[in-house]
């Protein structure tokens, strides 16, 4: 233990082991696997739940149901444009897969499947093969007249056609990294600090009280990553919508 002056190992929580016992050890079915899963049931439950009432005057879950519908198709019309209501479906599965894997790791025993790369490069890169089949299906070849934009001097195409395909390949790798590391961070810094508590209270009573401030400002870490599990699942939707509108309009 940390106390016993071993070093604090705050990546522990990250590593895969089989779920439900001998069925996840021979299909390799992990937590994270699991979660994701349980992500999709506690979606699919939300949804139709809550539009099972049909209310005039919703209850919560009815509203927190047409709230989500009603932002998300928002954000998608007000990015892409009318066209937008055609990808809405796209972007809100994306938008609550990241939400719901975010908010479940913070729950005690959890797991947070967007802490790991191999699972946010997977989104990242669906993203960037539909916006890119999106655009192919729309306009064609006209498509790669985006990596030279119009007006630009000719003499310059060996320049910023690179610079343009570089940049567009770049997507997925920041899409990606942005929400991988933003979800790592944030679980360390909880760890170290949860054990910085468990170790000062087990030193008597000087030690409960030190453990007051590391105690304090975990619970400030904790909302604070909440707030953060939304805007994550936001911005990762969000540059979805962007890349779409790119896509569509060609620009």
């Amino acid at each position: 233990m940390a106390a016993q002056g071993q070093a604090i190992d705050a990546l522990s929580q990250f590593t895969l082991t089989p779920a439900l016992g001998v069925v996840g050890s021979s299909v390799n079915f992990t937590q994270a696997n699991l979660f994701m899963v349980i992500a999709g049931l506690l979606t699919i439950g939300m949804l139709v739940l809550g539009a099972k009432p049909r209310a005039i005057v919703p209850g919560r879950l009815q509203a927190l149901a047409e709230l989500a519908y009603e932002n998300i198709l928002k954000m998608c019309t007000d990015q892409i444009g009318p066209e937008g209501r055609s990808y809405f479906p796209f972007v809100f599965t994306l938008f609550f897969f990241v939400l719901m894997g975010n908010l479940l790791g913070m729950l005690p025993w959890a797991f947070t499947y967007t802490s790991h790369i191999a699972v946010t490069m997977a989104l990242a890169l669906l993203v960037i093969t539909v916006v890119t089949v999106v655009a192919l299906r729309i306009h064609g070849l006209h498509f790669f007249s985006y990596f030279f934009p119009p007006g630009a001097p000719k003499a310059l195409a060996p320049l910023i056609i690179p610079v343009e395909v570089i940049s567009y390949l770049s997507r997925p790798l920041s899409l990606s990294v942005r929400l991988f590391a933003n979800m790592v961070a944030g679980h360390v810094m909880l760890k170290v600090f949860a054990t910085f508590v468990v170790m000062m209270a087990g030193a008597g009573t000087i030690g409960v009280i030190g453990a007051a401030a590391p105690l304090a400002l975990n619970v400030i870490l904790i909302g604070f990553e909440f707030l953060v599990a939304f805007l994550q699942a936001y911005v990762f939707a969000i540059l979805t919508c962007i890349y779409l509108h790119d896509s569509v309009h060609l620009h």
